[in-house]
């Protein structure tokens, strides 16, 4: 399944720099607002363990980790919800992605200009959640006048609708996102056709300067984030796009001792990642075989015949069983042979709800 995460903040916080270190995609990054016009999308490999050390068992053909799409989306400035600076593009392009990393500047730097003119991560954050709040507004708005005039049908079907985003209009009125308001599964139906910019999960990057990297818990501007994102239960990554940019040049070895040498266990690419995982509920299961070890990214909670469809639709289609070994069982046996002689390897019907790191493969008849 591709999925998207939007990289968003303030002109010159450190988005495109950040967006090349982590994808190499060289999308074009200068001092100076509106650099970014058209997004730049960028496909990065998932690091995982575990993808290693199946192929290290298996030894097949080819190994396939699954992706993520980063975009790099143009900088936006005060009205961009009226249509200010590049607003129209900026809202359009975010309204494509699953998710938002905001990144915002936590370093000083004289020699790198700020729209503002001043560093304030908590007001360039409420710059942002302003715009994408009054563009949803208008859309929540809009629908609920379209809702009551078709209330005189009789059909109560817009009296529902209209109490429901009556609610997310007030928590839009209070400057509170859309994903703040509590909704059962039937109203975010109403709410998810309307395709909100705050309904989507936001994961905020906070960048620091190079010299910065090792204690950026400590950083002020980074503790003012953290505090921000607790009040809405979202999570913080301090990542510094500079040391991004070198990390994305080393590998193996020499990448491993520049991490530590700057006291890290994982790159900001691999913590960022990490999170985007968590924050969208992903799992990854896998397929083993000679022929290839591939890895396969779903959301949490889906089934065997769900699963099944993200290598093929017609797997999904005529689907009869899925073999299923835990990846702690197959690591500790050693070979699938092993697995099946201590009765590991199971045999799972529609209804199973695939785990994270199963290993499995796919019976169907089409």
């Amino acid at each position: 399944m591709a999925l998207k995460a939007g990289i968003v903040g303030l002109p010159n916080v450190g988005k495109s720099t950040l967006f090349n270190a982590i994808t190499q995609a060289g999308a074009e990054s200068a001092n100076y607002p509106f650099c970014t016009i058209d997004p730049n999308v960028g496909v990065v490999e998932v690091p995982d363990e575990r993808l290693d050390k199946l192929t290290e068992l298996v030894v097949p053909n080819r190994t396939v980790p699954t992706a993520f799409e980063f975009v790099d989306i143009a900088g936006l400035v005060r009205g961009a919800s009226k249509g200010e600076g590049l607003g129209n593009k900026f809202l359009a392009h975010i309204r494509e992605v699953d998710a938002i990393v905001h990144v915002v500047r936590c370093f000083e730097d004289e020699n790198i200009t700020h729209v503002d003119g001043k560093i304030n991560p908590i007001s360039d954050i409420q710059t942002i959640n302003l715009e994408l709040i009054l563009a949803d507004l208008d859309s929540v708005e809009k629908r609920i006048e379209r809702s009551r005039k078709n209330m005189k049908s009789g059909n109560k079907q817009y009296a529902q609708e209209v109490e429901v985003l009556e609610r997310v209009k007030e928590a839009l009125y209070n400057d509170m996102p859309a994903r703040s308001v509590e909704l059962s599964d039937d109203e975010k139906l109403i709410v998810r056709d309307l395709h909100l910019l705050t309904l989507k999960p936001v994961l905020y990057a906070a960048n620091v300067s190079e010299d910065g990297v090792a204690d950026a818990d400590s950083n002020p501007f980074v503790q003012q984030v953290k505090e921000f994102a607790a009040a809405e239960n979202a999570e913080v990554v301090p990542i510094s796009a500079k040391v991004e940019a070198e990390i994305a040049e080393l590998e193996g070895d020499d990448k491993a001792m520049f991490l530590e040498e700057l006291g890290l266990e994982a790159s900001g690419l691999d913590r960022l990642i990490n999170a985007a995982y968590r924050l969208l509920g992903l799992y990854t299961y896998f397929t083993a075989g000679v022929q290839e070890v591939r890895a396969w990214t779903i959301r949490k909670g889906t089934k065997a015949p769900g699963a099944a469809g993200v290598i093929h639709t017609d797997f999904e289609r005529g689907f009869i069983r899925a073999e299923v070994v835990s990846y702690d069982d197959l690591l500790a046996a050693g070979s699938m042979n092993v697995v099946k002689e201590r009765g590991q390897l199971r045999l799972e019907g529609k209804e199973y709800v695939v785990q994270d790191g199963d290993i499995m493969h796919f019976r169907f008849n089409v």
